[in-house]
């Protein structure tokens, strides 16, 4: 169960936590088409940044929910560990940047939220936070889930596909498959973020899937689709399962995540809305479907050619 007004406070303290990660991995790590240097990604113990090169180290930071840390691992045996507590996030960057300099990894990474309206640099942010650890692992073993679906389906498309990712700036997993066309210069405009940064995420047309635990603005745990850009005809589409609808007000495909947890078989249900909002943004949009697509990948089964 993933109720948003229970771990509401929680929610947002680990979002801050997972910025304050992600932009250490921005900070030391080349730019990748689409930001896909920046996210982080779901493990046995709960989210990691995967190795940053250190030119001759090897840098690892990894949320452990298990044990309830932050661990900062280097090639060379060296490692420091910061507690995942209660308390304000001006003490958890400190702790970061103090565990960093333990580490002698430069330290220097942008201080401010990235698309969250309003918000304090990390430094300035003393309000007092909760940390319900159960809590964020009800939601890191949703992700677990999520995570899994998405692989698999992800292994019926040929064209450029994004990993999944877990992108700490809208605190979302997703997952992105790419006609191969370039498509319109996005207007930009989200809070928080470079107009430069939306520009390149959405250089080229694409179908986009996410998972996101909710928000004030949208209180409801719910997977999304949406196609950048939309064609003629997306919002009035029927997809599936049932339950899965258009919401004007988010400019996408809602399916919550309680109608899927309850449903007979999640996986399925996940893996209709999945391939049906899919199916809707290439077939409008003229995708060369026969060129991008093949069956989904079977373990130990090599695809026919």
């Amino acid at each position: 169960m993933l109720n948003w007004a229970d771990w509401r406070e929680t929610a947002q303290h680990l979002h801050l936590m997972t910025q304050i990660v992600g932009k250490v991995r921005l900070a030391l790590t080349p730019w990748l088409n689409h930001g896909w240097h920046v996210p982080l990604y779901v493990t046995a113990r709960g989210f990691g940044t995967s190795p940053i090169t250190l030119e001759d180290r090897l840098l690892e930071i990894d949320f452990d929910f298990l044990r309830g840390e932050l661990v900062m691992t280097i090639s060379d045996g060296s490692r420091e560990v910061v507690a995942l507590l209660p308390g304000s996030i001006a003490s958890f960057h400190a702790a970061v940047i103090f565990a960093l300099e333990g580490l002698h990894v430069p330290a220097g990474f942008d201080g401010k939220p990235s698309e969250i309206p309003d918000a304090l640099p990390f430094a300035e942010d003393h309000a007092q936070r909760p940390y319900d650890a159960e809590a964020v692992q009800r939601f890191w073993r949703a992700l677990i889930i999520t995570d899994g679906v998405f692989k698999g389906f992800r292994t019926g498309f040929l064209g450029k596909a994004s990993p999944t990712h877990f992108f700490w700036g809208s605190f979302d997993l997703a997952s992105t498959r790419f006609s191969g066309r370039i498509a319109p210069r996005h207007s930009g405009g989200v809070p928080g973020l470079p107009d430069a940064v939306t520009c390149e995420a959405y250089s080229h047309e694409e179908s986009s899937l996410g998972f996101w635990p909710g928000s004030d603005a949208y209180p409801h745990a719910a997977f999304y689709a949406y196609a950048y850009p939309a064609p003629d005809g997306y919002a009035l589409a029927a997809v599936e399962p049932s339950s899965a609808h258009f919401s004007a007000e988010l400019d996408e495909f809602i399916l919550s995540y309680d109608d899927v947890r309850s449903s007979s078989d999640p996986r399925q249900a996940l893996l209709a809305f999945c391939q049906s909002t899919y199916n809707v943004a290439a077939d409008l949009g003229n995708w060369d479907r026969g060129a991008l697509e093949c069956p989904l990948g079977v373990p130990r089964q090599p695809r026919k050619v």
